[in-house]
């Protein structure tokens, strides 16, 4: 450990700003010393990652992650993997986050480093799901398609995903990253839809609650860390109906479920809007709401939301347990989808709302996931 690494450990509690320390590591990569951030950062990891978190401690060491991932330069992205497979830095939720930084960082030819160097597993089967998310052939990247094709990580749960982008996953909404942030869009919140007027003349079958602990559970594998980790709540059921339902019918329909999220929705004040949707329109909305996450949490990045945006838009649909991704698309494309909302007491009406309804090829089935958060 050099002795200007020893100065800011001591120093860093103390500390009311940290942007000395940013500056300090800035130079030192600028000037081609990408091992002093890496070593910093483990450093920093060592003396204050396994008790309650300095802020001091994590600003300073995401900068120094950031620093790396999206600094140009040679070994840069070595030691930032270096960085973050150290012991005193791994961790799952750690290597989904730098896994999402470098993608979006970093050309796939950089990163074939991470498939024979330091890199945990966790952190090479997030990284070759979110270079899938932009478009990249990684079964035909040198130094990636032997990790990828490999039977050995079939039974990870991100195996499940396929190896190529679908065209329901075209134009997935992925965060762009720089030094000093990051950004990235919110296709939820408030509905689009036209405003429903009750006319009476739609025939709605009988509906039965068909919801079990497991449908529930699937349905909202988007949105679960929303109530876990935020301020946020869902509501998932399933109903079997008595016989077809319209697609036209379904506004109607949604009125007589006794949905917590639409209880008073119809009257004047709160009414409620439902439009159609394409299932990709259904799926963008779930992959967002998974890897981005709500007002108090981050989000499982690109390749967990990838994987809990593919389980809840199969249990809206109704896909049986065992179905590959195929399958899945296949029974999305056959389904009605509609998104909705309404100015109820249950919806935050913030940023974070969803509505999203499923009807069955057959209109015997109705599935919906609602639900909200708030800052």
């Amino acid at each position: 450990m050099t002795e200007r690494i020893q100065e800011i450990l001591a120093g860093l509690h103390e500390l009311k700003d940290v942007t000395s320390v940013w500056a300090v590591a800035d130079e030192r990569v600028a000037r081609g010393d990408a091992a002093f951030a890496a070593d910093l950062g483990v450093a920093l990891a060592r003396e204050y990652g396994h008790a309650e978190p300095l802020w001091q401690y994590r600003s300073v060491f995401d900068h120094l992650l950031r620093l790396l991932a999206t600094t140009a330069g040679p070994g840069n992205v070595t030691e930032a993997l270096r960085l973050v497979s150290s012991p005193e830095a791994a961790g799952r939720k750690r290597d989904r986050y730098a896994a999402s930084l470098l993608a979006s960082c970093r050309r796939p030819e950089e990163l074939a480093v991470a498939f024979s160097g330091h890199a945990s597993e966790e952190l090479r089967a997030c990284l070759v799901h979110e270079l899938v998310l932009r478009g990249v052939a990684v079964d035909e990247e040198p130094g990636i398609a032997r990790w990828a094709r490999s039977p050995h990580w079939r039974y990870h749960p991100l195996g499940w995903l396929p190896l190529t982008r679908s065209g329901m996953e075209d134009g997935a909404d992925l965060p762009s990253y720089s030094l000093s942030g990051s950004s990235h869009s919110m296709p939820h919140g408030p509905s689009d839809g036209r405003p429903y007027g009750q006319t009476g003349g739609a025939r709605v079958p009988s509906a039965a609650e068909v919801t079990t602990p497991q449908s529930a559970a699937a349905l909202s594998s988007a949105v679960a860390d929303w109530a876990e980790e935020s301020n946020g709540r869902f509501e998932a059921r399933v109903y079997d109906l008595a016989g077809p339902l319209d697609a036209g019918a379904v506004p109607a329909a949604l009125l007589t479920l006794g949905l917590e999220s639409l209880a008073g929705a119809g009257r004047k004040k709160a009414a409620l809007s439902v439009a159609a949707c394409s299932p990709a329109q259904a799926w963008r909305v779930l992959f967002v709401a998974a890897s981005t996450g709500g007002a108090y949490n981050s989000g499982s990045h690109g390749a967990y939301g990838r994987l809990a945006a593919w389980q809840s838009l199969a249990a809206l649909a109704g896909v049986a347990d065992g179905a590959d991704a195929r399958e899945v698309e296949a029974r999305g494309h056959e389904c009605a989808w509609f998104k909705f909302d309404a100015r109820t007491d249950w919806f935050e009406q913030v940023a974070w709302d969803i509505g999203l309804a499923a009807l069955s090829p057959d209109g015997r089935r109705l599935a919906v996931l609602a639900a909200t958060d708030t800052d």
